[in-house]
């Protein structure tokens, strides 16, 4: 980060600036309450609610509760904390703690670590501020960990203001290190652990906030490897949205470092919501839950009737209405394109032309509702960066700062933040074109804006300077900015998988931003609802309960190195993190009631006698190899080659997902992956073009569960069952279990409930005609199909079909009281099976598997020995946590590196950081051509080795994964080009570019100490030239919060 004098001080300047403005209004505020007021003398005061609190606390095995010396008096007791009236408190707060802050401080004064769940904005902060004006007080160390840099800055700059003696380390920033108090994300953390660092033998607490982060996919582990490896000296304060199963995280942390875990849980919201539904295509918005959490049926249904009255061509009234709470009238707008990847259909992308989001039109009619009612300020959630920027960009008429003094104070904000910027640099279009929008009250925060942009936002939020902000998701997670209104654009979101309604859990996240404590009475929460919302999916969203915390325990091949490499100090192998991992301590949590359940199975199946077990034994053998061999034929008949000529709209299938039975379903399409031809449209044999079976995704109405749509994991439903609902889900084409003669009309669009009903009542048309099974394909005599390996397979189930028919528990397959007890004795052997094999099988199994197959790749690319002792090149990785650490390490050793020059080599590292797709061709200079093909090359390499050592892993996509889409802009901007010039040669958003360059500048930094580890002085030299030729200008001034 440039933390020049000039950028700080202007940064210093700004936060003056909006101090100012803060002070004004508080001035302002407190005349007001100090006019003279005819009070009510018979008025009584408002006697204080107390919120509901669960409070409890978790042991480890065998502790002994006498060792802990405590006086009760002064301290209370394991059930009951509190503080003595005689104790002095570390920190005292100008208003009286909520029991759930009292509780939680308690416990810190036991020395005791504490998880606090509550609500977003509930004050949680309060108990990590008391953890480290403990420190303080004791002179002891504490450490405040972040999953975001961003988020980082801001505690950083909150916790200096308080207490003074305060660092930050962020990997790309390093102030004041040796501060009592450190902020710092959790990566430098982890890394800190392993390396030994002395600072960790001086610290007593260390506060997690944002602990649901650990079930990120991709950094969660990151969260989980830290907290197994803290000394079991530290004592920790985990700060979390509400969860689902908190006392288990709490007995985790207990078994982990033999200390109690007090666990302090709260769904109380200080200040209540009330929740509207808006009805998109249709008209109204109308309040569906209440400050009581009553769920209004007969609200939701008045939504749900605007759409059938409004029908598929309405526009909801004149200009799209002006939706005020009860009966306003709503409109239609465009739907637009998701923001990634590939729509579905149904309820999940569609062929037709109903929106599953709201248009510009339909977020100008809620603004003007929200401002009649005085409802600001608002965020709008969406879930894509451009239509952020469409929605802000369409509000040219609206004005939310009137007041010339408040637009004089965005202009003082504004001005003093880009001072730090070069001439040029304060040129650039995206801050010249945003100053208009933030002077009328409106704003844009996203991952793709300038850095110094989102930080003036945030500061020009905070101080209510902005009334409506159109922010993603990402705005939730963190940062302490309420507004009073949340309104959310879209209940859909792709998750990279699947487009899809929003989970409970994040539901509750997003709109606990509504509601600010002290100022409002209530927050207000606005859902913008599709035709394909029911109540169900609705009741689910807004009243369901929270997320659980998984674990996303995976292994990695920094953490195996490390792990290595501490060998000689301790016990610390790779089957102790895996055992101690969140994971394996779920599943162990879970034997005891696995091992009862098999003890009851087989005390009823002892209780049935021995009578015809071998007639079943035979069954069963018979049944498996009938099952075996009709998989072979399913294989051989979904090859592209035969079976996408009979794949088309309508075709009706059976699907079988592992254990998973989803029953009939209909084929929509099938679509080669990552694009291609739809079969559904398409002709001749599907224009397979010897692509595999895996390489199809097959576009198929399923009968799901509508409830588990809301969590984003469909769960298959029966036919006419109450709840079912017809969606169309994307599935690979190997799931196909079976292709039946029969095929249906589909209506052409499928958003409508009513098109998805209408193909659900004819699927159940063609069941009641079959009740066996609707007639299948023939293989051969109505596909042609003549493959030897199938005709064999055929021909083997007909002789185990002869040796079945023989069989008596076949024979009594008819006679359903005599086949009961045969069926009977089957299911519990079977189910008796199922409950051994959970016991004998384990993650840790499973991981010590993948452990040593992963092993053995370090062995052959000569990063560890045969008795695992890590190598030069080992200890060259082991600094590498910013990018693939097996490439940049080959990269090294591979000579690549050396021949490039400085310019050369940053482009070539760009391309092991992660970036979003471009749509720009690349433009590969003949000097980097040769570079590139060098690293395709080696990870191909490392690849194929992978496959070799039996890791499951695709050499196409591991190479493809590392995108030359920065290499242009990089080699560029290290040649010396301005900022607008880099950005005139790329689609990828301003913000991205500022993001990657900045972990690019950490993973040289990370290669240099590589070099030096390994003794490579000039190496490490290079690389630090090279660094120093992007550090500059815009993408490195310093964040206003430093």
């Amino acid at each position: 980060m440039e933390l020049s004098q000039e950028g700080l001080a202007a940064a210093k300047e700004t936060r003056e600036a909006a101090a100012r403005k803060r002070n004004e209004q508080a001035a302002a505020a407190d005349a007001r309450e100090r006019e003279p007021k005819h009070e009510d003398k018979k008025a009584k005061p408002t006697p204080r609610v107390l919120p509901p609190v669960s409070h409890e606390v978790a042991f480890p095995a065998n502790f002994d509760r006498g060792k802990t010396k405590l006086d009760p008096a002064k301290y209370g007791t394991f059930e009951k904390p509190h503080i003595g009236p005689q104790q002095e408190r570390a920190k005292q707060y100008p208003f009286t703690l909520d029991p759930f802050q009292e509780t939680a401080v308690a416990c810190l004064e036991r020395r005791e670590s504490v998880l606090v769940s509550a609500h977003t904005s509930a004050g949680k902060t309060v108990v990590a501020e008391y953890a480290i004006a403990m420190a303080f007080r004791d002179k002891q160390r504490v450490i405040y960990t972040s999953p975001l840099k961003a988020l980082s800055n801001q505690k950083f700059r909150e916790l200096s203001e308080e207490f003074g003696d305060v660092g930050l380390m962020t990997g790309d920033v390093s102030l004041n290190p040796n501060a009592n108090c450190i902020v710092m994300t959790t990566e430098i953390l982890r890394s800190m652990i392993y390396r030994g660092s002395e600072l960790m033998r001086e610290v007593a607490w260390v506060v997690f906030d944002e602990i649901h982060y650990m079930q990120d996919r991709e950094r969660g582990v990151v969260w989980e490897e830290t907290i197994i490896f803290l000394p079991d000296e530290c004592k920790m304060v985990f700060l979390s949205a509400t969860l689902a199963n908190a006392s288990e995280f709490a007995h985790w942390i207990a078994h982990l470092h033999s200390q109690p875990c007090h666990v302090v849980y709260t769904d109380y919201r200080p200040t209540p919501l009330q929740h509207y539904a808006y009805a998109l295509g249709g008209s109204g918005m109308h309040m569906i839950l209440d400050e009581r959490g009553i769920f209004r049926s007969e609200a939701f249904a008045k939504v749900r009737a605007t759409f059938q009255m409004e029908g598929p061509d309405a526009q909801g009234g004149k200009d799209g209405g002006n939706p005020e709470p009860a009966d306003g009238p709503a409109g239609r707008g465009r739907g637009g394109r998701g923001d990634r990847g590939r729509g579905g259909r149904g309820r999940g992308g569609g062929r037709g032309g109903h929106q599953d989001k709201g248009g510009p039109k339909e977020v100008g009619s809620i603004l003007n509702a929200i401002k009649k009612m005085n409802w600001e300020p608002a965020i709008f959630f969406a879930f894509s960066r451009k239509e952020c920027e469409l929605y802000a960009g369409s509000l040219k008429t609206f004005d939310f700062n009137p007041n010339p003094d408040d637009k004089a104070s965005v202009n003082e904000v504004f001005n003093n933040a880009v001072q730090c910027l070069s001439e040029e640099d304060r040129a650039l279009p995206p801050i010249e074109k945003i100053l208009p929008m933030l002077q009328r009250g409106i704003g844009v925060h996203h991952s793709g804006l300038l850095p110094i942009l989102k930080e003036v936002i945030e500061i020009l939020f905070q101080e209510g300077l902005i009334k409506v902000l159109f922010a993603t998701e990402t705005f939730a997670m963190g940062l302490n900015m309420p507004a009073r209104t949340v309104v959310f654009t879209a209940l859909r979101k792709w998750d990279g998988i699947q487009n899809r309604l929003m989970s409970s859990g994040e539901y509750i996240q997003m709109s606990g931003r509504a509601g600010r404590r002290g100022k409002d009475d209530k927050g207000i929460c606005i859902m913008m609802v599709t035709e394909d919302v029911d109540e169900t999916a609705a009741r689910a969203m807004c009243m369901g309960k929270p997320s659980p915390l998984l674990s996303s325990f995976r292994l990695s091949y920094y953490t195996m190195l490390n792990m290595l490499r501490r060998l000689e100090g301790g016990d610390s192998s790779m089957e102790y993190v895996i055992k101690h991992s969140f994971q394996q301590f779920q599943q162990e949590r879970q034997m005891p009631q696995v091992e009862a359940q098999l003890a009851e199975v087989e005390s009823q199946m002892a209780s049935l006698g021995k009578e015809g077990e071998d007639a079943i034994k035979d069954y069963l053998k018979l049944r498996s190899q009938i099952a075996e061999q009709s998989n072979v034929i399913r294989h051989v008949v979904l090859q592209p080659q035969h079976s996408l000529q009979f794949l088309r709209a309508g075709r009706i299938v059976s699907v079988q997902d592992g254990q998973t039975d989803w029953g009939y379903g209909v084929i929509v399409s099938v679509m080669r992956r990552g694009g291609g031809g739809a079969t559904g449209a398409a002709s001749g044999d599907g224009n397979s073009n010897g692509v595999p079976l895996d390489g199809y995704i097959a576009d198929t109405l399923l009968v799901c569960n509508s409830a588990s749509l809301v969590a984003g994991e469909p769960v298959p439903a029966k036919l006419g069952e109450s709840g079912a609902e017809m969606v169309v889900v994307p599935m690979a084409l190997e799931l196909v279990a079976s292709i039946s003669a029969l095929r249906i009309s589909i209506p052409p669009d499928l958003r409508p409930a009513d098109a998805r009903r209408s193909v659900l009542l004819q699927l159940q048309d063609v069941v009641r005609k079959y009740p066996d099974a609707p007639p299948r394909l023939d293989p051969v005599e109505d596909m042609g199909i003549e493959d030897p390996v199938l005709l064999e397979a055929a021909s083997k189930i007909e002789a185990l079909e002869s040796q079945l028919a023989s069989n008596p528990v076949f024979q009594a397959e008819r006679d359903q009281v005599k086949f009961k007890a045969f069926a009977q004795r089957a299911a519990l052997a079977e189910r008796a099976e199922t409950l051994r094999t959970a016991l004998r099988s384990s993650y840790l199994s499973a991981f010590k598997e993948e452990a040593k197959q992963r092993t053995a790749v370090l062995k052959r690319l000569g990063h560890v020995d045969e008795e695992g002792v890590v190598l030069l090149k080992g200890q060259a990785a082991c600094e590498i946590d910013t990018a693939d650490e097996l490439l940049t390490a080959e990269l090294m050793f591979n000579g690549t590196l050396i021949g490039l020059d400085k310019h050369q080599l940053v482009a070539l590292v760009s391309c092991l950081i992660p970036v979003e797709k471009s749509g720009e061709a690349i433009k590969l200079t003949q000097v980097m051509a040769e570079p590139l093909a060098s690293l395709q090359e080696t990870a191909r390499y490392i690849a194929e080795v992978s496959r070799e050592c039996k890791l499951e892993m695709d050499p196409d996509s591991y190479v493809e994964s590392f995108r030359p889409f920065l290499m242009d802009i990089m080699y560029s901007w290290s040649k010396g080009a301005s900022f607008a010039e880099i950005c005139g040669i790329t689609d990828i958003y301003e913000g991205s570019i500022i993001r990657a360059t900045r972990r690019l500048d950490e993973l040289l930094q990370q290669l240099s100490r590589a070099a030096r580890v390994v003794g490579d002085e000039g190496l490490a030299s290079h690389i630090e030239d090279a660094n120093l030729t992007i550090r500059r200008d815009i993408i490195f001034a310093a964040s206003l919060y430093i």
